[in-house]
């Protein structure tokens, strides 16, 4: 594959990070008269009337995460939510993104797991919906915090992507390709910006655009969508797709790396053995990597409108604490077979840090 193809999202992720860096400083603006501090108090009282202590608060889950084999982490992660603010914790689990998109939008839910793009959609939709906190990289810090987008393929498949012994991301024109859903950061916004990056210099796919891929199109005869990392992933490896686009964090739980260096084009992974649905019956079945980039890494976030402002405080000193730090539950060591949303790796740092609402722009400039 053109080295073009693999680092043009990546780059363009960086000089953005590196815009928002540099103006990352925001102004203090002093309330201008007592009308406006009288309005803010106003708001604060609603906010603390909206979020009633004695009725449980509920997490809506994407369904990547939504998975039985996942309910211990979900359940770990549930009770830290629980003791930093005093209420019950309801698991709403869905089959969509857009539900979930929309539960949390609409007040319905108080915190999301999501990807960024979700993220964006949802503060699109209400300006309530902001970042709590996002996983770190090995750093401990927002530097590394990425995981990766994999295009993949059947590993008995995998030299018909090559071009002199190196993967070509033309080679993918023509294929049945398989999606996560429109609103998956690393199953759609990302791969499909880098596809049209790269074929949009070709004359007879010069007009494409991603509303083109999300259906059939010229390029791809054929477009599906998973409905989940696990979903698309199906797809490819029961040959209902050529291509499939997924992550690697939605499916370490399910695969396991046999050939080649992890999370580079060239890798190829294996099924588990012992692997869950929907992989249970696609246990040895191996696929290659053609491309892989990096992605911005996915928060949680919180609804304003139906929380305190103590809650909110609370649930960000939580899930920044050395407790959560060193919970296993939550960030499950690297090699452990115990299936996990987040992984310590060995000698890393991962934890839980804040972000504002201005580190996601990377992934919003992708769409203009």
């Amino acid at each position: 594959m053109k080295k073009k193809f693999v680092a043009i999202i990546f780059m363009s992720i960086l000089a953005v990070l590196a815009l928002v860096g540099c103006n990352s400083e925001a102004a203090n603006t002093d309330n201008a008269n007592a009308n406006d501090e009288t309005s803010s108090n106003q708001e604060n009282a609603s906010n603390e009337e909206t979020s009633k202590s004695d009725e449980p608060l509920t997490v809506v889950w994407y369904p990547n995460e939504s998975g039985n084999e996942l309910k211990a982490a979900r359940d770990a992660l549930g009770s830290l939510i629980s003791e930093a603010t005093g209420r019950e914790v309801e698991h709403k689990l869905t089959t969509d993104y857009a539900i979930a998109i929309e539960t949390i939008a609409n007040g319905n839910a108080h915190v999301a797991f999501m990807g960024a793009q979700g993220y964006i959609e949802a503060n699109e939709k209400s300006s309530d919906v902001q970042p709590l906190v996002v996983p770190s990289g090995a750093s401990g810090t927002l530097d590394d915090a990425v995981y990766y987008s994999w295009l993949a393929v059947p590993k008995d498949k995998a030299e018909e992507y090559k071009t002199n012994g190196e993967f070509d991301i033309n080679k993918i024109a023509g294929k049945r390709f398989s999606f996560v859903s429109a609103s998956s950061t690393s199953g759609f916004k990302v791969p499909s910006e880098a596809i049209i990056s790269h074929f949009g210099e070709q004359e007879e796919y010069k007009d494409l655009t991603a509303e083109d891929l999300a259906e059939s199109n010229d390029l791809f005869p054929e477009v599906l969508f998973g409905d989940s990392h696990q979903g698309s992933a199906v797809n490819m490896l029961m040959e209902r797709s050529d291509v499939s686009a997924f992550c690697d964090t939605c499916v370490s739980n399910y695969v396991e790396l046999v050939e080649g260096e992890a999370n580079t084009p060239g890798a190829v992974y294996k099924v588990k053995d012992d692997a869950a649905a929907p992989f249970n019956n696609l246990t040895g079945k191996e696929f290659t990597l053609i491309s892989v980039t990096p992605v911005l890494n996915a928060p949680f976030v919180v609804n304003e409108s139906v929380l305190s402002p103590e809650e909110i405080t609370a649930l960000e000193e939580a899930f920044t604490s050395d407790e959560t730090t060193n919970n296993e539950e939550i960030f499950v060591p690297e090699g452990s077979e115990t299936p996990g949303l987040f992984e310590k790796s060995e000698g890393g740092n991962e934890r839980f840090v804040t972000a504002e609402d201005d580190w996601f722009d990377p992934i919003r400039e992708l769409s203009k």
